[in-house]
């Protein structure tokens, strides 16, 4: 199997993990990017607030996304970029969960996408002081991006799992999980809400 896989990354308005304001999505196919696409998001209601802190981080302001589409409005649009591709993130945890609470909290049924931790990996095959994005980035050889922007973090993520494949010869997302005693977690329930009646 050729390595295939999906990078994400989200950005949020407030500490709930519900509040993606941004996203960006980097498609990798045979291990290069073929296609690269972010956007905002106006998070949902009850999750609007944007916390200083936060925009302290990735420099997003609640009037930017006052016209950007909704969860549910992008939801189709994200799922068909991701398609059924392993997603990898740098701490992936995070960004599953945004994943599905915002999927939840807007009634949406969130695809039981497999994920991968690029942070993870980075620790396995990098001797680095740090290993947060910039520099498992850097050691990947993809330095000098915008951090905290949705999608130039998706694809230095991105970068992370190509050049960690090459230094261990694995051919997929699930040859370098094994080859470094890592695993692609699986989904442990369809995180599904059910619609209202």
């Amino acid at each position: 199997m050729p390595l295939d896989f999906t990078a994400i990354d989200f950005e949020t308005a407030n500490s709930s993990p519900a509040s993606a304001c941004s996203v960006g999505l980097v498609r990798v196919r045979d291990g290069e990017v073929v296609a690269t696409a972010g956007w905002l998001i106006r998070p949902p209601a009850g999750h609007d607030e944007f916390q200083e802190w936060n925009i302290k981080i990735h420099g997003i302001h609640p009037h930017e996304v006052a016209d950007a589409a909704t969860w549910p409005e992008q939801f189709d649009r994200l799922c068909a970029f991701a398609g059924a591709d392993v997603l990898v993130a740098h701490n992936a945890g995070f960004d599953m969960k945004v994943l599905r609470t915002a999927s939840e909290v807007t009634l949406l049924d969130c695809p039981p996408y497999r994920s991968l931790c690029s942070l993870q990996v980075a620790r396995k095959v990098y001797d680095l002081d740090s290993y947060r994005l910039p520099n498992a980035a850097a050691a990947a050889g993809f330095a000098e991006f915008s951090h905290h922007d949705a999608l130039a973090d998706a694809r230095a993520c991105a970068q992370i799992v190509i050049d960690a494949a090459r230094r261990t010869a694995a051919a997929d997302v699930h040859a370098l999980a094994s080859s470094l005693s890592l695993r692609v977690t699986e989904p442990a329930t369809p995180a599904i809400a059910e619609r209202a009646a």
